[in-house]
């Protein structure tokens, strides 16, 4: 990432069941698209929707500048707990693990602004499973984004047997099911 792209867009599912994590990404310069969006997107919150700066510890915020938007609306105390306690930890350390791995040059962290779009799933009960899927997914999105995957032909190999963990594929389309999934789980402490 040392030539600084215009926007870095990243996506990576890991884990199983409620405490799975989804994360989108877009890594940018503060000066270009991504840093406009980013400031827009803190300045204008919406009902369930309240975008915030991710951190480390408090008054520690993670490098480059995150932006943690929850894709699922605030439906009580746990889940909120869980969406800004474990997953904001989990993406923080997540980014903080891209910087230490090289896959966003330390040097540049203060010229860059990400945003990450993060699922956590209301049903979710376990703090240290969401946070350990929601470190090593924004690592991952990170990856694929500075790696620019997946490629197109890996894309145009699965594009008639679609699924996810919410829809099997159109009829014997994907004769696997759900079972032949390519998540990831997030490594055990």
């Amino acid at each position: 990432m040392g030539d600084l792209p215009v926007m870095a867009i990243g996506e990576s599912f890991i884990g199983t069941g409620a405490e799975a994590a989804h994360i989108n990404t877009v890594l940018g310069r503060r000066d270009g698209p991504v840093g406009t969006a980013w400031a827009t997107a803190l300045a204008t919150p919406r009902q369930g929707h309240t975008p915030f700066i991710a951190v480390v510890r408090p008054s520690v915020p993670t490098k480059p500048m995150t932006l943690f938007v929850n894709k699922a609306p605030i439906t009580g105390a746990e889940h909120g707990n869980l969406t800004w306690g474990a997953a904001q930890a989990g993406v923080a350390g997540g980014v903080a693990d891209a910087v230490a791995a090289a896959v966003i040059d330390a040097a540049r962290c203060d010229e860059l602004v990400l945003i990450a779009a993060v699922w956590v799933n209301p049903d979710a009960t376990d703090t240290d499973l969401v946070y350990s899927n929601n470190r090593a997914a924004t690592l991952a999105a990170l990856r694929a984004g500075a790696e620019a995957t997946p490629r197109v032909e890996d894309v145009l190999a699965v594009r008639d047997a679609p699924f996810n963990p919410f829809y099997d594929g159109p009829g014997a389309g994907n004769p696997a099911g759900p079972a032949a999934a390519t998540t990831q789980r997030a490594p055990t402490a």
